[in-house]
């Protein structure tokens, strides 16, 4: 077996299989508590669910996530100092990864961070409710406080650093309103994300990428941990769920997925494929577009953009006659192919990346042109 195949089983095993367990289980945990929590989903007019279902499930997904990298930073320690004489149980190939690791373990807390702190923001809104404006202006705090104090910048080619900080920090806010939207169908926002996060991972491992970079293991590894906690977590939310993951998990989940691919480098040393940058808006075409088209049928009708309703293309889907885990699974279909082409970017010539451009607005425009039939059917009249 070659390194690169040792180092890519090391990285799998020991993101994927700790963080799934500790979902898995904090997840169970907080179900059987729940209602003794006051973490319970009521149903109303709102909502597709018409019994009690348990919310809170997002505690899990970030508990997976953070004590996975909390053991993780303390065995790299080890293995820096080569306590035991660790080191010589290791493929070289991860060996010479350790000082990289090492320097970005101060640095990685800060990421982490804010994602505790915006895990923490949506349990107290799965607890007690809070107002929308204090809500986004925490975000944009968090997100603030991350770019600037990591000087994340968004891969864009615009020389202006000022104007790329703030493009990251509304990066930031827009997927984590984007996942939380996502979330009104049982696996739907958690499976979307499971999705994305292993086309990034794949983008960024297989061979035609830029895998050999330590920061590109690193954000693979940030993407694995967060997939492995997402399984964890659809063992119950599967339809149909027995838990919610809550805006706990939807803000811990949209904040991951953006700050990864703000650290993911899509273009090599030769700058041979600028196109790659638009990567992430292929990985993320769905949710995104469900996201500005239902803010948008709620301005036009007046209304809060956050104010909650059934307006989702999910939705409009089960109106249309699909059953709710035939949406969702015509959705996973969805970004899969819009995700699909986002692998072929890097790996493309100019023409080839316009063709992959081309399939993934056609697909929105197919989304669009469904969402239009039914918004004129009589049930929207």
């Amino acid at each position: 077996m070659s390194n690169d195949w040792k180092l890519l089983i090391c990285l799998v095993v020991g993101t994927m299989v700790p963080s799934a367990f500790i979902s898995w289980w904090v997840v169970g945990w907080v179900r059987k508590r729940a209602l003794r929590l006051g973490l319970m989903d009521l149903p109303n007019d709102r909502k597709v669910h018409t019994v009690p279902i348990p919310r809170g499930g997002g505690v899990g997904i970030a508990l997976g996530v953070t004590l996975t990298f909390a053991i993780g930073a303390f065995f790299v320690w080890l293995l820096s100092e080569n306590w035991f004489g660790l080191q010589s149980l290791l493929p070289e190939s991860v060996v010479v990864h350790l000082p990289g690791l090492v320097s970005r373990l101060g640095p990685f807390a800060v990421l982490l961070g804010g994602g505790i702190a915006l895990g923490l923001l949506g349990l107290l809104d799965d607890l007690r409710g809070l107002p929308w404006q204090f809500r986004l202006a925490a975000e944009f705090a968090v997100a603030a406080i991350v770019v600037y104090w990591q000087n994340l910048q968004l891969t864009a080619y615009i020389q202006i650093p000022w104007l790329t900080s703030l493009m990251s920090v509304f990066w930031i806010v827009l997927l984590i309103n984007s996942f939380n939207m996502l979330d009104n169908m049982d696996a739907l926002s958690s499976g979307v994300a499971a999705i994305i996060c292993m086309m990034l991972t794949a983008m960024l491992l297989l061979p035609g990428g830029d895998a050999t970079k330590q920061p590109q293991l690193f954000v693979s590894a940030m993407l694995l941990t967060l997939l492995g906690a997402l399984l964890g977590f659809l063992r119950y939310n599967w339809p149909p769920a027995s838990i919610f993951m809550g805006d706990s998990g939807s803000y811990f989940v949209g904040y991951w997925i953006a700050i990864t691919t703000l650290l993911s480098t899509y273009v090599d040393a030769r700058g041979s494929t600028p196109h790659a940058v638009l990567a992430p808006l292929c990985l993320l075409a769905v949710p995104i577009y469900d996201t500005v088209s239902v803010v948008l049928i709620r301005l036009r009708e007046g209304r809060s953009p956050f104010q909650a309703d059934k307006r989702h293309f999910s939705h409009r889907l089960v109106n249309l006659g699909l059953s709710k885990k035939q949406a969702v699974l015509a959705i996973y279909l969805a970004t899969i192919t819009c995700s699909l082409g986002a692998l072929l970017l890097p790996r493309t010539d100019l023409v080839g990346a316009a063709l992959v451009l081309l399939i993934v607005i056609c697909m929105l425009f197919l989304v669009s042109q469904i969402e239009g039939m039914l918004r004129r059917g009589p049930g929207d009249s």
